[in-house]
């Protein structure tokens, strides 16, 4: 007698929402990643890089990706298995690729101690916020920016 054993899916929870490449979007993009997060219980050390990951990612978006009358999307994947939670931002604008690999400047303050609202350190940011991101086309013109963040434990003092 052969018993077949089939392993349990990989439980993903996802959510994808389309927003004005606008100021106001980009705000509303971290909101509502909060309120999902929160819905989906994900653990407060998670969800606080997520905020501000989601954040710069949206703002880059609104910022830098915008193409008039053309939204930019919000995507959350929770693998609950593995603990990790991938966060994607899609522009229409792909002419501009983004540097993925960051060095640390030396003659600059460490990315966390600046002020968050200074210009210029949304990639810094994600770079240090989460375990890892990147890049990739979205065709046929524009981009994906991704984070994903593993749900460790917090350093105790």
């Amino acid at each position: 007698m052969t018993t077949t054993m089939s392993q349990p899916a990989a439980a993903v929870r996802t959510f994808a929402q389309l927003l004005s490449s606008t100021r106001r979007g980009a705000r509303l993009a971290r909101l509502l990643a909060s309120g999902q997060l929160h819905a989906w219980e994900v653990s407060p050390a998670v969800t606080e890089r997520a905020e501000q990951v989601v954040a710069e990612l949206a703002a880059n978006a609104a910022l830098h990706g915008r193409v008039q009358a053309r939204d930019f999307r919000v995507t959350l994947a929770l693998d609950t298995t593995s603990g990790v939670l991938r966060i994607a931002v899609t522009d229409a604008r792909g002419d501009r690729p983004l540097p993925t690999d960051i060095p640390p400047d030396p003659h600059q303050p460490h990315a966390l101690d600046a002020p968050i609202l200074e210009s210029g350190r949304g990639l810094v940011l994600v770079s240090a916020l989460a375990d890892r991101w990147g890049t990739e086309p979205y065709p046929p013109a524009g981009k994906t920016v991704w984070a994903e963040l593993d749900d460790r434990p917090t350093a105790s003092p």
